[in-house]
């Protein structure tokens, strides 16, 4: 990696460092030698106080959120755009005078500063594409810098329990790219993966507008052929290798596929060069099928033969809240954290947990009552339409740290539109009283998805379940 030079030569502080996009890029500046303090809401409320003790075992500097690790106006300030400007930081920082960046500006100058760039985008499975890649990568000798925005399980040693990022010494840079806040276009990838395009937090023209843009850039594009969305922005691309399951035209493709509760297999077929090779996934899901195709064709696109990729997949491990299976109770109730948030990624996981018998019990944590605003409507939908009439949905108010929000409609409209929509739901606004319900109905043989993001105890939640469970 290229580092610009004004990158390490001057300190940083990072407001919500121990956030999902933030600590990775804390991380990926200090393996660069930069020195990076921050603060965090979540640390001053005593919320997962493991990650805080982790980073300043590594030193970084951690102070409450009240504007006094903000000390000289040659810090810069790395706060979300949706950071509000009343927050402490960000008032003695414009006192001061002191340089801000955005999140995503600071990943798309580190990403652009690199040799080569491989971007993953998409409404769904970029954290686990990413995390793919970067494996399959990390075994074919290229020691890549990864930027994900989920703890990649491969990674995880006792002194490094949160490893959502790889600093690497490769000339490769991995990262997922987001479009919902439109800084998919910062980045000039020399590889671009786009793996499904739908609803979320923009409109579909908006998504197709900057989707297609991202292909544009890119020297190749990674595409699925099997989306609607995303094949039609295909012909925005300068080059690319096409990926999909059902897609006869797909350069890369599967047969064979055998669904397990834990995983599964298939044979990965290269259409352009000839070839099969086995595939044995550690997760399960038809959507990691999707994953896994997406990743080995952009190892394919820097020179990683498809035997090589498919047998690094063998031993991915998955991502930390992605089907994350926390364990099986005594009686056989299994409980599973995953990340599920919107339409698709919900529906992705449930669709997983209904090929194979069972009731199951989906919690839901909305993340966010804008969100729930937007997506309400299609993530009932869902619910309504993925579970049967012996499965239930449960959800508690959403996740609220604080700010202006407007929080008149939450979760009970959602499980009123499920029950219109033909579903079985219920609201409890307490999350504790959720976990005490589904305490009280569990019984052998069942499956509880814990769903949601934007909130780290979600994990912990779902292990004292676990744990509650007889």
């Amino acid at each position: 990696m290229t580092d610009a030079p004004d990158l390490t030569a001057h300190p940083w502080f990072f407001c919500g460092i121990g956030g999902s996009g933030m600590l990775p890029l804390a991380l990926i500046l200090k393996g660069h030698g930069a020195e990076v303090a921050g603060s965090d809401r979540s640390r001053d409320q005593g919320r997962t106080p493991e990650k805080f003790a982790w980073l300043e075992s590594l030193g970084f500097g951690l102070y409450p959120q009240d504007g006094g690790g903000i000390t000289s106006a040659a810090q810069t300030l790395v706060a979300s755009a949706a950071v509000e400007d009343t927050v402490p930081e960000v008032v003695r920082a414009t006192e001061l005078g002191c340089p801000r960046m955005s999140r995503a500006q600071l990943l798309a100058t580190l990403f652009n500063a690199a040799e080569y760039g491989m971007a993953v985008g998409g409404t769904s499975g970029k954290s686990t594409v990413t995390g793919m890649i970067g494996w399959i990568l990390t075994a074919a000798g290229r020691d890549p810098t990864i930027m994900n925005g989920a703890v990649m399980k491969n990674f995880v040693t006792p002194d490094s329990p949160f490893a959502s990022a790889r600093v690497g010494g490769g000339p490769a840079f991995v990262s997922e790219v987001d479009e919902s806040d439109g800084s998919i276009a910062l980045y000039r990838p020399r590889v671009a993966v786009l793996g499904n395009v739908s609803l979320d937090h923009k409109t579909l023209e908006e998504l197709r507008g900057l989707f297609g843009d991202f292909l544009a850039r890119a020297e190749i594009a990674v595409v699925n052929l099997d989306d609607a969305e995303t094949a039609a922005l295909a012909t925005r691309a300068r080059a690319q290798i096409t990926f999909g399951i059902e897609a006869a035209a797909a350069q890369i493709g599967a047969e064979s596929v055998m669904e397990r509760t834990t995983g599964l297999s298939a044979t990965v077929l290269d259409r352009s060069e000839g070839g099969a090779v086995p595939l044995a996934l550690k997760v399960p899901g038809r959507h990691n099928l999707y994953n896994a195709l997406a990743a080995i064709a952009a190892a394919r696109a820097v020179g990683v033969p498809l035997h090589e990729a498919a047998a690094a997949l063998g031993s991915f491990e998955g991502l930390a809240r992605r089907f994350d299976i926390i364990g099986t109770s005594p009686s056989g109730i299994t409980v599973i954290d995953d990340f599920g948030h919107n339409p698709d990624k919900v529906s992705a996981t449930l669709a997983t947990l209904k090929a194979h018998p069972g009731r199951v019990i989906a919690f839901f944590q909305p993340h966010g009552y804008g969100p729930l605003r937007q997506m309400g409507g299609e993530l009932a939908q869902v619910f309504a339409q993925r579970l049967g009439p012996e499965d239930l949905t449960i959800l508690c108010d959403p996740v609220y740290f604080g700010g202006t929000v407007d929080r008149s409609e939450g979760s009970a409209r959602i499980v009123a539109l499920i029950e219109e929509a033909g579903g079985r739901a219920e609201y409890l606004a307490s999350r504790a009283d959720c976990g005490a319900r589904i305490a009280e109905i569990a019984r052998s043989g069942d499956r509880i998805v814990v769903m949601g993001a934007r909130d780290d105890t979600l994990t912990t939640f779902a292990r004292d379940l676990l744990h509650a469970l007889p």
